[in-house]
């Protein structure tokens, strides 16, 4: 018995389905995170979203960025 041959469609498939799952969540725990902090400093409610929501993008774009990478790059770095 041979080694067998990895399914890379299949590792991209669930790379990217991670990355379609934790992308949302992990923005959404940057919001709540930016939102605690900058509540603490008495800014304005409307300044304290726009800041919490700029973070929470940020984050989203990081790691859906993350995870393209990840999925076309490990097939290649394991192939």
């Amino acid at each position: 018995m041979g080694i067998q041959a990895y399914d890379w469609h299949g590792v991209m498939s669930v790379t990217a389905l991670i990355g379609l799952l934790f992308c949302p969540l992990a923005g959404a725990m940057a919001f709540v995170i930016t939102y605690e902090e900058y509540s603490h400093h008495h800014l304005e409610r409307r300044i304290v979203i726009e800041r919490s929501l700029g973070a929470a993008v940020v984050t989203m774009l990081f790691f859906g960025v993350l995870s393209v990478a990840l999925a076309v790059l490990l097939p290649r770095l394991l192939g």
